[in-house]
């Protein structure tokens, strides 16, 4: 029994092996097997000397490694831009050409980060660096990728490095990009502006929520639910609740380009609904607290007022401090602007302006006696009488009962901006009844028989009250000299005369001497009457105006008031 080993010697060009049938060489050469192994590969076992087959299924089983130092003789490698030759042996894609170094010839490599058989087309594969290094750790230093992220490429890899670092990861490995003092500083800072963002973020959210139990608060003070039962038991259906973002939006956020007027009860917006609607919302200043709990009914009433000459209110906001009311917009403005506006010397006929006087004067009777319950105006002036497209008045502005105030200081804040038309007696008890509503009513029929203002400034430059003159001229007999001129006229001057005396018996100093609003109506009704007879008989062909002015009916004079 027995084996051998020996080395293949150097610059060997030829090498042969012959094998024969085991049978005929046992008795004097008992070997199983023989191979060409790499030098070293190959340690002697005793097993293997027996014949025994565990080498061949174990450690041979897919052959064994050979190094061969060898190169192909009969040619050479290209020169640099020429062709190569047909037998050149080089045929596999991504492989080069070696001089051999043992004598004449060449022999053929995989280019750098391809493995595999040069010699055959397509023999040279792309090795998978990133797969090796996985696998094993040396190939973790033959392809160094510290810190990065590893990339595979044909014929290579690449390694980035991560957000935060920075270098080449091939060769120094990815660096941060801040030292740790700076990495802990920004985290700190990173997370100082968290907390800080959260922090606002929750501010923000318990505001919302502050916010939006005001508004429920303030709903249920001012009523809503209280609106809601008795919208749903009366089936009220002209009624709008609207929330201050609508409102808000409708105003855009109350610009002073939507500001309609300003007086002592608050500020009017004009405002645009999402359906296109116009309308005016009026601000208030003020609410008495006691006076909350009537607000709502206050609204019901106003909402089922169906009058021609009374602005209607459409709506309501009550999700605020002192609640919004919306009504609907008149386009024409006032009646304070028709006659001391920039078109003051406009000439303005009687018929129209007795017209606009009757009107005004009907709509506060019905609301004195021809609703379900009495409504005081509380702020009569030729401010809040508006004027649509055809001259007809729109009595506005009204239900001042509801913000009634209980005390001097709540009643002079309440009066602000109808000086020259308060009454007198109010302005002593602080209090408002139907008679204080005259009052005002007889100061604008001054304004309108005048074209003064209700406090003016006269020739000498002196701030008067339009009522004191009045009653001062009419003691003196001087009635044409107060008046317009542009109404006085020989041919009704009775009329005039008459309505002197209706002015003078609603400025009376004593609230119960005074006529109720359905008897001013009534009496001006009257002297629209007479005026077309007059003029009419005077001027068989009557002159037309640019005014188009609705003729009512008149009632018969129960009171004799136009009796000479």
């Amino acid at each position: 029994m027995g084996c051998c080993e020996t080395t293949i010697s150097p610059n060997l060009t030829n090498f042969a092996a012959l094998l024969y049938n085991q049978s005929s060489v046992w008795s004097f050469n008992p070997c199983f097997y023989s191979m060409v192994v790499e030098d070293g590969w190959y340690s002697f076992r005793r097993q293997d000397l027996v014949g025994h087959l565990g080498f061949i299924k174990e450690r041979a089983k897919r052959g064994v490694p050979v190094v061969g130092d060898w190169a192909i003789r009969n040619g050479s490698c290209p020169k640099d831009g020429a062709k190569a030759p047909k037998d050149y042996a080089c045929v596999s894609t991504n492989s080069y050409c070696v001089s051999a170094s043992n004598g004449p010839g060449y022999l053929c490599n995989c280019s750098q980060g391809y493995e595999g058989n040069p010699y055959l087309s397509g023999g040279c594969q792309d090795i998978d660096e990133c797969k090796l290094r996985k696998q094993d750790l040396k190939y973790k230093e033959l392809y160094p990728c510290e810190n990065g992220v590893c990339h595979n490429t044909q014929g290579g890899y690449i390694c980035k490095c991560r957000i935060g670092t920075r270098s080449d990861g091939t060769n120094s490995g990815c660096q941060p990009v801040l030292r740790q003092a700076e990495q802990v500083a920004i985290g700190l800072c990173a997370g100082a502006v968290v907390v800080v963002s959260l922090t606002c973020l929750l501010v923000m959210k318990l505001q919302r929520n502050k916010h939006r139990r005001e508004k429920d608060d303030y709903f249920k003070q001012n009523g809503g639910l209280k609106l809601y039962d008795e919208m749903r038991s009366r089936q009220v259906d002209t009624i709008h609740i609207l929330t201050e973002k609508e409102i808000k939006k409708a105003t855009d956020n109350f610009s002073e380009g939507h500001v309609l007027g300003c007086g002592g009860h608050g500020m009017v917006y004009r405002g645009t609904l999402h359906d296109n609607k116009e309308v005016a919302i009026k601000k208030s200043k003020i609410i008495n607290d006691d006076s909350r709990e009537e607000f709502v009914n206050e609204i019901i009433v106003l909402s089922q007022i169906n009058h021609r000459n009374i602005v209607r209110l459409l709506g309501c906001c009550l999700e605020v401090d002192v609640p919004m009311l919306v009504y609907e917009f008149i386009s024409n403005g006032t009646l304070f602007e028709f006659l001391h506006g920039t078109d003051a010397r406009i000439p303005i006929p009687l018929d129209l302006r007795l017209n606009i006087a009757t009107q005004s004067a009907e709509a506060l009777a019905y609301i004195h006696s021809s609703t379900s319950r009495t409504i005081l105006h509380g702020d009569v002036k030729s401010l809040n009488i508006l004027l649509d497209n055809e001259y007809n008045a729109k009595v506005s502005d009204f239900g001042a009962s509801a913000l009634k105030p209980m005390d001097k200081n709540d009643f002079i804040m309440l009066i602000q901006g109808t000086l020259g038309y308060i009454d007198p007696e109010s302005f002593v008890s602080h209090r408002l009844t139907d008679k204080s509503d005259v009052y005002s009513f007889g100061v604008v029929l001054l304004e309108i028989m005048t074209r003064k203002k209700a406090i003016y400034i006269d020739s000498s430059n002196e701030q008067k009250a339009l009522s004191y003159t009045f009653i001062l001229m009419i003691d003196q007999n001087k009635l044409r000299d107060i008046l317009d001129t542009e109404i006085v006229d020989d041919e009704v001057m009775i009329v005039l005369e008459k309505l002197a005396q209706l002015v003078m018996h609603c400025l009376s100093p004593k609230g119960d001497e005074r006529p109720t609003m359905k008897e001013v109506a009534e009496r001006l009704q009257m002297l629209r009457r007479l005026q077309t007879q007059l003029v009419t008989k005077a001027n068989p062909i009557q002159e037309h105006y640019s005014y188009r002015v609705p003729l009512v009916s008149v009632p018969s004079d129960e009171t004799g008031m136009l009796e000479d």
